[in-house]
Formats: structure tokens, C-alpha cells, sequence
């Protein structure tokens, strides 16, 4: 059988398994990578090159790097590829219809939830904010709009109480990559078809605003633990102490009443400590202050010691 000759669009550590995996099928011939500009990251902003990228790097593999793939010239230049189909995770940029009528078998996407539920940038981290109890990946034919288009296939994943964003991002990469191992060889060789979106059961997952990560303690013990718990990959949920920007990494509901203020110290103890909420309270487990690196309450205990009825905003 032939090989069905592809383009791979992707950027971040969450589609690097999937072009693993594509790589590894002995049913596919990948063209080119498509990835992000290499950016500056660390502390010294050293311009750094995507996840993607190194991995293709290490294959052998030619990668562009455009700043936009919708250009006229950069078009002709992939056409010249020759790709039949391409097959987009994480990539960062919006596909035009100019870019995706280069290819005879179209273009997939592999979406971080079950499809139509939170369509948008950030499916992971709103899926863990929202209390859901459920996450996946999809499948999709890309369309003009946003995650709209047909879906092929899905991978649910349940979320339990002790994943954060980041225990379902790992979950959810390999599964998409089972996806374009299974489901895109299927559809590019007609044995499936895509089942159309219900649009009356679409939501949507917008990208993370950092005003967003501040915590509101009005809010019940159970919407900042969620809020936590999903903001592990960034921007890390915070809290102020002194007028300075607290991060609250690692956190657990202790469900008794209180009757204190919202934000308010309640207890102290050797390993953490308690802060009321609009209902029940937050145990602190793990912080970090401004400029300082991530660390145990234990240790933030000692060095930053806390009073009783303090105030965190």
C-alpha cells in the first residue's frame, strides 16, 4: 500500500507525540513541519526553538517556521511539496482557505476536548476550571470556522479530583496521537466519514486572560480549587500578600464551616495553611513568592511566617 504524503503542523510539547507517532507509521511520508518561529525563553530570553521543531530537527526532517502560513508566497512554496493532506496539533496560527485548499484530502486537526464542547485556545485548562468531570480529544475536518468541522474520531478521558491541567495534557496528547494513527489513515483512505457538530451544544474554551488567575476568596472552596488546579501550565493562579504577588500552586478543600472573612487566615499549622473561601476553605500545600522559586508551604512557613486572621486579597 502507498504512502499517503503529509504536512505536520505543530508547535508546542503537547504535538510532539503526535508527530512521533506519525513518524513511526510506515503509512505516512511527512513532506515538511510546519512549527512557530523559534521565541526568547528562559531567563536570559535566549531564542528558542518549539518542541516540534527539535524533534523534526533530530528526524531529518524540513521545517518552515513562517510567521504567517496564509501568505501568497509562502503557499506556492508548500505547493511545491507536493503533501495530499496535513495534520495540524497545537500549531498557533489560523488556517485561511487559501492555505487549505493546497491539499486534494484536506486538512484534520487534533482538538483538546469532545467536540463541540470548548472550542478555542485553551479546552485543557477550562475543562479542569469549569468542575467538569469529563475531557477528550477530536478529530476534526478543519473549516473556515473555528473547530467547526465535521469530527472523525474521539478519546475521552475522564478527570478526577487529583489531575491538574497538567496530568490532563499529558493524558490527552497520547490519545490524540492514537487518533492520527487510527481515524486520518481511515479517513484518508475512505473508510470513514465525519460526523456533523451539534451547534446547540457548543462552548467555548477563550484563551486564559492572567487577570483571570487572580483569586477571588469570595468564591467557594471548591471554584478556587478547580481554578488551581487549572492553571498549572500557566498563567499560575495568585493571590497578594504585603502588596506582592503570591502563587498558589497546590491546594486542597478542608469542607468544615468557618464564618470568617473571605481571604482571611484561619490556621496555621507545620505543612500548610488554611484560608477561608465564600464557602469552606483552601488548604495551602505548595507556593511560591514573588522572584523565588516554587516551594513547599512548609518552607514558605519559615521564611515568610504568617499570622492568624491575616488578610490575603
Amino acid at each position: 500500500m502507498s504512502k499517503v504524503r503529509i504536512l505536520f503542523l505543530g508547535t508546542p510539547e503537547f504535538a510532539v507525540c503526535s508527530l512521533q507517532r506519525l513518524i513511526d507509521d510506515e503509512h505516512f511520508e511527512i513532506a515538511a513541519v510546519l512549527t512557530q518561529p523559534d521565541r526568547p525563553a528562559g531567563r536570559n530570553m535566549k531564542l528558542t526553538p518549539s518542541p516540534v521543531k527539535l524533534l523534526a530537527q533530530r528526524h531529518g526532517l524540513q521545517v518552515f517556521s513562517p510567521e504567517s502560513v496564509n501568505s501568497e508566497s509562502f503557499c506556492a512554496e508548500i505547493l511545491k511539496l507536493k503533501a495530499e493532506s496535513a495534520a495540524v496539533v497545537a500549531f498557533g496560527q489560523i488556517l485561511k482557505q487559501n492555505f487549505l485548499d493546497l491539499f486534494p484530502l484536506g486538512c484534520v486537526n487534533v482538538h483538546a476536548s469532545v467536540l463541540p464542547r470548548l472550542r478555542g485556545a485553551a479546552p485543557i485548562q477550562r475543562a479542569i476550571i469549569n468542575d467538569d468531570r469529563e475531557s477528550g480529544v477530536s478529530l476534526q475536518i478543519i473549516v473556515k470556522k473555528l473547530d467547526a468541522g465535521d469530527v472523525l474520531g474521539l478519546r475521552r478521558q475522564p478527570i478526577t479530583d487529583d489531575m491538574n491541567a497538567s496530568d490532563l495534557h499529558d493524558q490527552l496528547k497520547t490519545l490524540g496521537a492514537d487518533l492520527l494513527h487510527v481515524e486520518y489513515m481511515d479517513y484518508l483512505r475512505g473508510n470513514i466519514m465525519g460526523h456533523s457538530q451539534n451547534e446547540s451544544e457548543v462552548s467555548f474554551a477563550p484563551k486564559i486572560a492572567k487577570a483571570e488567575a487572580h483569586i477571588d476568596w469570595r468564591k467557594s472552596a471548591r471554584e478556587i480549587f478547580c481554578l488551581v488546579r487549572g492553571l498549572t501550565m500557566g498563567p499560575i493562579a495568585y493571590t497578594q500578600r504585603d502588596g506582592k504577588n503570591l502563587k498558589i500552586h497546590k491546594v486542597q478543600i478542608r469542607p468544615e464551616k468557618h464564618g470568617r472573612s473571605p481571604g482571611e487566615i484561619i490556621d496555621i499549622g507545620g505543612d500548610s495553611f488554611t484560608v477561608a473561601c465564600g464557602s469552606e476553605s483552601i488548604e495551602v500545600l505548595e507556593l511560591q513568592p514573588e522572584s523565588k522559586a516554587k516551594m513547599r508551604a512548609s518552607e514558605y512557613l519559615r521564611g515568610y511566617p504568617i499570622k492568624a486572621r491575616e488578610l490575603l486579597q
